[in-house]
């Protein structure tokens, strides 16, 4: 009697449109090792996208529209509480922190949640904002702009925040007294230029800008540009090119033969 025939069956990999990006394969790969799951994951990435470019399209856009969806404005908590709670509510849920006058800092935990008492603070102003690190980007700032009262506002680390951003600050010019730029990889000459509106500014961080090309030099006209303001940032000699005869010279003289 003869042997009866070894199948082989190849399965396709399985895309779950309810699991969260590509790492949702995990769950829906055998646990064989390590090893079949990266083919897995491979043969679904040939399967789906043709070319690296396409792919790279493909996150890019997801990205885009994640930003997108952190920064829409939440028009029904406006209406019903005002744009003092529905600014603050918009900087929480970006994992930022708010300060309403004369009342203590609000932060979300380590999961994001945070207690929804200032709903009540619906006559107060918020005065203060730490933004750092958030994804708020040119869209996001609708939601701050309505705090006319805002004196403190952090935008450290920011990376969506950039020259366009800084040309729609000047609803603030009143009120705010106190701005940090530092670390905003987006944020050049040109953005920096903007904020002659500013006039009642008193504290201005610009240090760490990857895009400024002259630290120095643009402290120095930053600090012309608004008096009574004190920057904080680069050292004024900073991207600046010394003269000949201002380079450091080397004192060691030449070893006696």
């Amino acid at each position: 009697m003869a042997a009866p025939k070894a199948s082989l069956h190849l399965v396709a990999p399985v895309w779950n449109g309810g699991t969260r990006g590509i790492g949702g394969l995990s769950r829906v790969v055998a646990p064989e090792g390590n090893q079949k799951k990266g083919r897995s994951l491979l043969q679904f990435l040939a399967d789906r996208f043709y070319d690296v470019e396409a792919l790279r399209d493909h996150l890019l856009r997801k990205q885009v529209s994640k930003v997108h969806q952190k920064n829409r404005p939440f028009n029904h908590i406006n209406q019903r509480y005002g744009p003092y709670v529905a600014g603050a509510y918009f900087i929480l849920k970006q994992g930022g922190a708010v300060r309403f006058q004369g009342r203590e800092w609000i932060r979300p935990n380590q999961r994001g949640h945070f207690s929804l008492d200032f709903l009540k603070l619906q006559a107060v102003p918020v005065e203060a904002v730490d933004a750092s690190g958030c994804a708020i980007n040119y869209q996001g700032l609708d939601s701050l702009l309505a705090l006319k009262e805002l004196q403190s506002l952090w935008l450290q680390r920011c990376p969506h925040v950039d020259d366009w951003c800084l040309s729609r600050l000047h609803p603030l010019a009143s009120s705010l007294q106190e701005l940090s730029l530092a670390g905003c990889p987006r944020v050049s000459e040109r953005g920096l230029a903007c904020l002659h509106h500013l006039w009642n500014l008193r504290r201005l961080d610009i240090s760490d800008l990857p895009a400024v090309s002259s630290p120095g030099l643009t402290r120095i006209l930053v600090e012309e540009m608004l008096p009574s303001c004190e920057v904080l940032g680069a050292d004024w000699a900073q991207g600046l090119k010394l003269g000949p005869e201002e380079q450091p010279r080397d004192t060691a003289g030449p070893t006696p033969a």
